[in-house]
């Protein structure tokens, strides 16, 4: 697969999938909170949340642990896209090249950016 586009923090929409009234996460919106780099696949806030039954055992404390817990999921990269922070739609994403002057030498650094408005991404 292509280059990874998507960073630890952007804010990313589910393009695919069942629709939100149908039970999916078609159209919802998360921040990344990693990007699995070898398997293509980004862990999004709120989203692909599954049920996890874990084995009830005991801490070195003597508490109990285990259970049913609701946690999210890793979904493939392809599945979701960049949101641009302006518009709140999403978009893709374009590099530029940027000279910039540090320490009295000047630097070419890539600055991403949203394809729709033009605007830098954080």
């Amino acid at each position: 697969m292509g280059k990874i586009n998507i960073k630890k923090g952007d804010l990313v929409q589910v393009i695919t999938g069942a629709k939100a009234e149908r039970g999916g996460d078609r159209g919802k919106q998360g921040k990344v909170l990693r990007v699995f780099t070898e398997s293509n696949r980004v862990l999004v806030e709120g989203i692909n949340r599954v049920t996890k039954h874990t084995k009830v055992g005991q801490s070195q404390r003597g508490s109990k642990t285990g259970g049913i817990e609701i946690v999210e999921a890793p979904i493939h990269i392809s599945n979701v896209a960049l949101v641009d922070p302006s518009t709140k739609k999403t978009t893709r994403v374009g590099y530029r090249l940027e000279t910039v002057e540090r320490d009295g030498r000047e630097r070419v650094t890539r600055v991403r950016f949203a394809k729709s408005s033009g605007k830098d991404l954080a």
